[in-house]
């Protein structure tokens, strides 16, 4: 069984919004903390942002104020609303399910990948 299957990726152009989901197993949705990795060609793997189970947020300083995460317990799923993207932004997204954030956007100890979606940023 797949524990985080993402979807909702796609091509934008800069200025543009996209909406990311990630459906999750009931257990690994209320067992731990969620989040949103990305990685872009040639780049580490880079927290993006999470959220527990109290609806509490952190996000990376580079999406802060333009991304927001979220949670829908009754269909157990998590998105990431993405407004004002940027070239930058274009990475491969990575649903994950961890033990405890570390900095602002990323989290330590991830249990659980998804299978990752493209979001590529036009300019």
């Amino acid at each position: 069984e797949k524990q985080l299957v993402e979807s909702g990726g796609g091509s934008v152009q800069a200025g543009g919004s996209l909406r990311l989901s990630c459906a999750a197993s009931e257990h690994t949705f209320s067992s731990y903390l969620l989040g949103w990795f990305r990685q872009a060609p040639g780049k580490e793997r880079e927290g993006v942002a999470t959220i527990d189970s109290d609806g509490y947020t952190t996000y990376a300083g580079s999406v802060k104020g333009r991304f927001t995460v979220t949670q829908d317990k009754a269909r157990n799923t998590l998105y990431l609303q993405m407004n004002s993207l940027k070239p930058e932004d274009t990475a491969m997204y990575y649903c994950a399910a961890g033990a405890r954030v570390g900095y602002p956007g990323t989290m330590i100890g991830v249990a659980h990948w998804g299978q990752g979606t493209q979001v590529t940023v036009s300019s």
